[in-house]
């Protein structure tokens, strides 16, 4: 991901656009783990989107949370790279069956780029697909079957 030589070039090159994160006052710093929280929030609302991450980490969410006191990270699935600007985010998403993965990745892009975007100050490089698995209905594992595949 070249967020950070991007944002370095971006902080070098004539004309850039001036950032609401670096002022004269003061530079606000936002957490790689900020942007991946607001990224896989934001692709998750999207419709088709079953879920972020492969399968087996579909699993081991299952699982997990029913351990009491744990919880599904919600930047699972999502990376991120983030410069002192700019941002670029990597997802694995899997999708539900029918549903067209072309007007997926697009909603999702424009999804993360504005909860991103609107929630940093960041600009959004780029946000690349990984389309991992397809849920066929009736394909999920009920949760018997997985503490089965555990033992």
């Amino acid at each position: 991901m070249p967020a950070e030589g991007a944002a370095t070039a971006a902080a070098s090159a004539p004309g850039s656009a001036p950032s609401p994160l670096v002022t004269d006052r003061g530079v606000t710093t936002v957490e790689e783990i900020v942007v991946r929280k607001l990224a896989g929030l934001a692709a998750r609302q999207v419709p088709g989107v079953h879920a972020l991450g492969s399968a087996a980490r579909r699993s081991f969410d299952a699982l997990s949370e029913r351990i009491p006191g744990s919880r599904t990270q919600a930047g699972g699935g999502v990376a991120v790279e983030t410069g002192q600007r700019q941002a670029a985010v990597d997802l694995i998403v899997i999708v539900d069956y029918g549903a067209p993965i072309v007007n997926v990745a697009g909603k999702i892009r424009r999804e993360v780029v504005q909860a991103v975007e609107h929630g940093t100050g960041l600009q959004v490089v780029e946000v690349n697909i990984t389309v991992a698995d397809v849920l066929i209905p009736g394909d999920e594992e009920p949760p018997g079957e997985v503490d089965r595949a555990l033992r």
